[in-house]
């Protein structure tokens, strides 16, 4: 059962793309990433050379160029910045597998949202990917403005075109490992969340994902969640944030001097930031029920050595955390490169 699903616990931004990729390069063999959801949102890695990738339409873990790419039917694609992508990485073509009923973003999906007063009524991106969900969901009714396009009628995409179902049936056979990394996170989750309609236009849970992947759920053996020290949400109107607080703030409290304020990938604006909700780590956790959980950004809170420490802010807050979410977290993230195993940092 090889199939393991990337989900964020939070308002996105967790690290997602760093996890997905960090199990990338732990797996025995070949693995393959399927890319669900739509470029609404930015996912960053560093490669083996360590330059920082921030992508929106490719999957982080394909950054080391040694992985198939899979865009199931699921996926909502901006060909313009697919090939972008494509081109920056310089990633062999022959290593895509885009479904042929593989969801398109239009000039009309991304007119139609910026005409909608999304952007600023609900911090939407406007990358059109919730107007393509609506064109899709409407299957050509009259009354409807948008029209859905699938990726088989794309000429360009052709030579990646593939029934990828059978693409990854065959993985599975194999026994290599899939990666399902997934977008966003779980509070914005437009089912599950509980703040529509300060949501996005998906799903965002593991079920959902791997649903949109097309996989089958006898093949799943492990789901991870990410969370991240100080839970952040986009600029503007976008939503509640438990106990909100600022940048300043947080550096205050860490001693730190340097900027680690935040930005958006998409929009470039600066991201709102507040204390750990352990309401809605909680639910994440129920609804996704994972076999992991990681923590990451926590250089926020204090540096990896005190860890080491029984008095050290980073060990406190980790133990809190694993106390008020009643589970322990396998892998802790200090920086934006990689993860380390928690029972090898603590002492």
């Amino acid at each position: 059962m090889p199939v393991s699903i990337v989900v964020g616990g939070q308002f996105g931004s967790e690290g997602k793309g760093k996890v997905a990729l960090e199990i990338v390069r732990r797996a025995d063999g070949r693995s393959t990433v399927v890319r669900v959801g739509g470029p609404n949102s930015g996912h960053t890695a560093y490669d083996r050379h360590g330059r920082r990738w921030a992508l929106r339409q490719m999957p982080a873990a394909c950054v080391d160029l040694n992985v198939d790419v899979v865009f199931p039917a699921g996926s909502y694609i901006d060909i313009e910045l697919l090939r972008s992508e494509i081109d920056a990485l310089s990633f062999p073509e022959d290593r895509i597998h885009i479904h042929p009923f593989a969801n398109i973003i239009t000039d009309q999906h991304r007119a139609w949202e910026q005409s909608s007063n999304l952007t600023g009524r609900i911090g939407s991106t406007g990358s059109g990917v919730g107007a393509a969900v609506m064109a899709s969901v409407a299957r050509t009714a009259e009354n409807f403005p948008l029209v859905a396009v699938h990726a088989q009628f794309q000429g360009q995409l052709e030579p990646m075109i593939r029934d990828t179902s059978t693409v990854l049936d065959d993985i599975l056979r194999r026994g290599d490992r899939v990666v399902i990394e997934g977008s966003q996170g779980f509070g914005l989750s437009l089912l599950d969340g509980g703040i529509w309609p300060k949501a996005t236009a998906r799903s965002t849970t593991a079920a959902a994902a791997l649903s949109e992947a097309g996989i089958g759920i006898a093949h799943v053996d492990d789901v991870v969640l990410v969370l991240r020290s100080f839970p952040i949400r986009v600029a503007g109107e976008s939503g509640p944030l438990s106990r909100e607080t600022t940048w300043q703030r947080i550096a205050e409290r860490t001693g730190r001097s340097d900027d680690i304020r935040e930005y958006t990938t998409v929009t470039k604006k600066l991201r709102r930031v507040g204390e750990f909700d352990v309401e809605l780590a909680r639910k994440a956790i129920m609804v996704n029920a994972p076999h992991r959980l990681v923590l990451n950004h926590l250089d926020y809170v204090g540096p990896a050595e005190e860890l080491n420490l029984q008095s050290g802010a980073a060990r406190r807050f980790v133990t809190d955390v694993e106390a008020w979410i009643g589970r322990p977290v396998s892998w802790l993230g200090f920086d934006p490169y990689s993860v380390v195993d928690r029972t090898r940092m603590f002492a």
